[in-house]
């Protein structure tokens, strides 16, 4: 068996997302190449080459994949999976993009957003919200998998694996890379942040948030939210936390004015210490807590940045 593994990156900096990915795969069994595809992103194949358990990197450098668009980079690895039998990706914004098309282009089902890999053939996802797992067992010839990172561990950096170039470039005619208006934060990115505190519709408006940077500061954290509060308007959409936002499982998560509805609990509830601030005491955000602190965020909030 060989696996191919899809590098998350930003042309830089290889994201630990690629770590977890290799540490996934690994317990399929089999060789791990690991694929690198952007515009002058040497510095990120030579970290990928010393992630332990990785045998190989191949480097697809090219303008055409400077932004990996969609249609570019599917079309690549569905030239490249023809040596593979399977293929993962993490199930971010990047792999839930390109994945279902290279598994529609190759005519096989996709296996998405496991969190555990029973077997070669044999893995585990939760649906319904995450109120169910279900295991899956795929006969087709090419496993396409995408991967939900926050379930597992990243693997080492102690290897040293070879790195080989990828002369293969794919340039589709349906888009064309536009623009990018990034969110630039000197905190860490809400998905690989060891520490997040997030917000929920208890802090009744977006001004109110000012009152979680402080502790954010303090704890080195990212901070989140809740569905409810992006919806309301209270923050931007690229800190929502749940199901239809970001999937994270930092070592302590702190969730303040939130309710905990399911859909938000499928995106945190894997954190190693979840800390709930909330003045309903049958909230059901304190059935999953570890630690829970009942009354008023706006009372409490202050106390403990003070403590800190």
């Amino acid at each position: 068996m060989s696996i191919l593994v899809y590098a998350e990156h930003d042309n830089e900096s290889l994201k630990t997302e690629t770590n977890k990915l290799v540490h996934a795969a690994s317990a399929a069994g089999g060789d791990i190449t690991v694929l690198v595809v952007g515009k002058n992103c040497g510095l990120v194949a030579q970290a990928a080459a010393k992630i332990t358990g990785v045998s190989k990197v191949l480097v697809a450098d090219n303008v055409a994949y400077a932004h990996q668009l969609a249609e570019n980079v599917a079309d690549l690895v569905v030239e490249l999976a023809a040596s593979y039998t399977h293929v993962f990706a993490a199930a971010t914004t990047t792999g839930k993009n390109f994945m279902p098309r290279v598994a529609a282009l190759l005519d096989v089902a996709q296996i998405s957003d496991i969190i555990k890999v029973e077997s070669a053939d044999t893995f585990v996802r939760p649906i319904y919200a995450g109120n169910a797992i279900a295991t899956v067992q795929s006969s087709d010839s090419v496993k396409i998998v995408t991967v939900r990172a926050a379930s597992f561990d990243a693997a080492a950096n102690d290897g040293s694996a070879s790195v080989e170039n990828v002369d293969i470039v794919k340039v589709s005619e349906k888009s064309s890379f536009v623009s990018a208006e990034l969110t630039v934060s000197e905190r860490p990115e809400l998905s690989a942040a060891d520490v997040i505190i997030s917000g929920g519709r208890g802090m009744q408006n977006g001004e109110n948030f000012s009152l979680l940077h402080g502790i954010a500061d303090k704890l080195g954290a990212a901070i989140g939210a809740s569905r409810a509060a992006v919806d309301a308007g209270f923050v931007s959409n690229d800190m929502q936390v749940g199901q239809t936002g970001k999937i994270v499982a930092p070592n302590l998560y702190i969730a303040v004015g939130l309710s905990g509805a399911i859909q938000h609990l499928a995106g945190m509830k894997d954190s190693k210490v979840i800390v709930a601030i909330n003045k309903d005491e049958e909230a059901p955000i304190f059935q999953v807590a570890d630690y829970g602190l009942v009354g008023d965020l706006f009372d409490l909030l202050p106390q403990l940045e003070a403590a800190l």
